[in-house]
């Protein structure tokens, strides 16, 4: 177990915390290994008596990834949502959750161990979630050689006889779970390197769930907008109620306009094709926060220079030149040499630019493209863009782990 557990820890490194913090307890009621809540690992000596040490090796990280993915909790709330319950509905959530975790663990080093379900044994493709699985298969002919999987409570929520309950003894509580599962998620972000899609999906979502971030967008230029000096003006449109202290003249009184609001659109070619897609989403979405105004909106298109600012009349015949260097220095000048001057700048950018030293005369909004970290284990330095500045606020876009910042 202990051999296999180095194996485990040695072909898949960002797992080491989680592996570790495993507590092994032998029990001869266990068909295979199992897992539960507490993080304990119950093991049947028959089994690992006959497991070859590299399929051992398997067996760990696959009942690991029932924890670290919270498959407990998560089956308990299926359970109560969808009305699951008894013995059968439980193991077709165990067979859900490990088709979920062995759909890309395996491989580069890592052996499959014998038996264990692939998506495609259920006629299913790959790279969904638990709770998708469970809405496209039933027990039937495709599950019967799957009937004796059990990986405890860990996998479905669901105590059994050998468990040693919150009680007993070297469990972990909420809190020490909770810091494994945030070790094992810096550990893949931080230094991706060959982690799988669907790792690398769980490390974004597990301590930022995600957000609607198209409306958080939305909400941070209108807060913009309404801050203190924007879009307001004096018009003698109300005559000021001042004025009847003083007869024979009128004073203007302050008025709130709708603000004007510049997008600065990165075109360079660090930008792909999708995001410049999802850049003209965001400029319709910002047309409808400020109340549908087009006429109130700009777009500037900014790689190295900048081009002429534009209005917006229709999303769709927007254009957007660019493709080379970076230098959103260049968009802000253009944005406030505009007139009438914006109230708001809005940039859409992944982030891999220069920023102005001087915090520009009006509210800045800055939507940065969400990407994963990249990590070249080849190389001794890792690049890593200038963060936007303090004065700016910062949405993320198109990312899992969207937010205001």
């Amino acid at each position: 177990m202990y051999a296999a557990r180095l194996y485990a820890a040695r072909v898949r490194p960002y797992l080491a915390t989680a592996l570790f913090a495993l507590h092994v307890v032998e029990s001869r009621d266990v068909p295979t290994m199992a897992v539960d809540e507490h993080w304990r690992c119950y093991v049947s000596p028959a089994f690992v008596a006959l497991m070859p040490v590299e399929e051992l090796a398997g067996v760990w990280v696959h009942e690991v990834s029932h924890l670290l993915r919270d498959h407990h909790a998560r089956g308990d709330r299926v359970a109560r949502e969808r009305g699951l319950d008894g013995v059968a509905e439980r193991l077709r959530m165990n067979i859900a959750a490990d088709c979920e975790i062995n759909d890309d663990i395996y491989g580069e080093g890592l052996v499959r161990p014998t038996g264990a379900v692939l998506p495609g044994d259920l006629e299913m493709s790959d790279d969904q979630l638990m709770e998708d699985y469970l809405r496209l298969f039933g027990l039937g002919p495709l599950t019967e050689r799957f009937a004796w999987l059990d990986c405890g409570s860990g996998a479905d929520g669901l105590a059994r006889r050998w468990d040693l309950g919150p009680e007993g003894a070297h469990g972990l509580g909420p809190q020490e779970r909770d810091a494994v599962r945030f070790r094992v998620s810096q550990a893949i972000l931080g230094r991706p390197g060959d982690a799988p899609a669907g790792w690398r999906r769980w490390a974004e979502r597990a301590f930022h769930p995600p957000q609607r971030w198209r409306e958080l967008l939305g909400a941070a230029v209108r807060s913009a907008a309404a801050g203190a000096g924007s879009g307001g003006d004096y018009s003698y449109g109300r005559p000021a109620r001042r004025s009847a202290a003083l007869p024979g003249t009128v004073l203007p009184s302050l008025r709130r306009r709708p603000p004007r609001v510049t997008v600065v659109v990165d075109t360079s070619g660090s930008v792909t094709d999708a995001e410049l897609g999802t850049a003209l989403l965001e400029v319709a979405e910002i047309a409808r926060a400020v109340g549908g105004r087009r006429d109130l909106v700009t777009v500037v298109s900014c790689d190295a220079a900048a081009q002429t600012a534009r209005r917006l009349c229709r999303e769709e015949d927007l254009l957007l030149v660019g493709g080379g260097g970076t230098d959103l220095r260049q968009g802000f000048a253009t944005a406030l040499r505009t007139w009438p001057r914006p109230d708001v700048v809005v940039v859409l950018t992944d982030g891999r630019t220069p920023w102005p030293v001087a915090q520009p005369p009006c509210r800045t909004v800055v939507g940065l493209f969400g990407r994963p970290a990249r990590w070249n284990e080849n190389s001794a330095t890792e690049y890593r863009p200038p963060a936007p500045p303090a004065w700016a606020r910062v949405v993320a876009l198109g990312s899992a782990a969207g937010g205001v910042f």
